[in-house]
């Protein structure tokens, strides 16, 4: 009876060993502050699970179906990937769909699940803000414009608890960025747009407005600003009324960018401590809530989002042509 016992564990130890996948590996830890290996291990295993996208963006953890979602910009496609599966494509198009070609850049970009558990995207062709039922399909049209005038190419988004997006709108998405002739608007903004649907413009004066998230406490907005010249992460009070105060200067990353270091502030999310993850120059920059750097995961690459996945402690990054992902010790904000 225990010969059978022992073979019965030796080939169920077998199968697990065999059904378990094994991934590539890539980058690597690079701790800063004596506080880093309390929120990351420095021989954490980044790995990659999917490859050969043209520019991978807007990741989403889907908790449902344990999958996640992300943007394939110049594609025009949105994927999905989980554990089981493996990759498949969600929806294709994804962010223009007009006729013949819109730019380099016509797919969906930032992607958020709403409070209603739909799915959010930031469209560049289309040039809006929809909500998309995961199931159902049939996209809703959030926001296209303000003052009459079409955005330029929505990039990223956030919900606020009082239900308001914000969201940023740099050039990025059109055929001659900055220069094309089909902009309508002087400035690259970052809007709110209420749970009424009114777009009201909150912040005018960044050159090139990319990623946001909100603190914890849903008080402080985060902005990436994604110019060479001026790399770096704003951040600005959230005021009782939704508007958005006074930014400052949060963490100045233009001087690694100069040493060359290949990669400009873009996606950000927040940990349940404060802490910024944010992609910037070679990957990604762990920020404290006081504007200290702790360290960064350096992968070499042009590294655009990041968001929380599987029980919220995995972080998902987005890697020029690859889908990453790294376990690390802290949660998501409001996980």
């Amino acid at each position: 009876m225990k010969k059978i016992s022992v073979l019965i564990f030796l080939c169920t130890f077998s199968f697990s060993v065999v059904a378990q996948k094994i991934y590539p590996t890539r980058g690597r830890i690079l701790s800063i502050h004596p506080s880093f290996n309390q929120i990351l291990d420095r021989d954490a295993v980044i790995e990659v699970l999917a490859s050969g996208f043209k520019w991978a963006e807007g990741p989403v953890w889907i908790k449902e179906n344990n999958s996640l979602l992300f943007s394939d910009v110049p594609a025009n496609t949105i994927y999905q990937w989980n554990e089981k599966s493996g990759l498949s494509v969600f929806l294709t198009p994804s962010g223009y769909t007009g006729r013949g070609e819109y730019s380099d850049e016509p797919g969906s970009n930032g992607l958020i699940m709403n409070q209603k558990g739909e799915l959010v995207a930031c469209e560049h062709g289309d040039r809006r803000l929809t909500s998309m039922h995961l199931l159902k399909g049939g996209k809703r049209t959030l926001a296209d414009g303000y003052e009459g005038k079409r955005f330029n190419s929505p990039n990223d988004v956030v919900q606020h608890n009082n239900a308001s997006y914000y969201f940023t709108d740099p050039p990025y998405g059109l055929a001659l960025k900055h220069n094309d002739p089909s902009r309508e608007l002087e400035h690259f903004g970052v809007y709110r747009c209420s749970p009424e649907g009114q777009v009201s413009l909150q912040i005018s004066d960044l050159s090139r407005p990319n990623g946001l998230a909100f603190s914890p406490d849903q008080k402080t907005l985060y902005v990436a600003v994604s110019d060479p010249e001026h790399a770096v992460w704003m951040s600005y009070p959230v005021l009782e009324d939704g508007s958005i105060g006074k930014g400052e200067t949060f963490y100045d990353a233009t001087e690694a960018l100069k040493r060359g270091k290949a990669g400009l502030p873009d996606g950000l999310k927040v940990d349940y401590k404060g802490n910024l993850w944010a992609s910037g120059p070679g990957g990604i920059w762990i920020l404290n809530p006081e504007g200290k750097l702790l360290g960064r995961i350096e992968m070499d690459e042009l590294t655009s989002n990041c968001a929380w996945g599987d029980d919220g402690a995995t972080l998902y990054m987005t890697v020029n042509g690859y889908l990453c992902r790294v376990r690390t010790k802290v949660k998501g904000a409001n996980w």
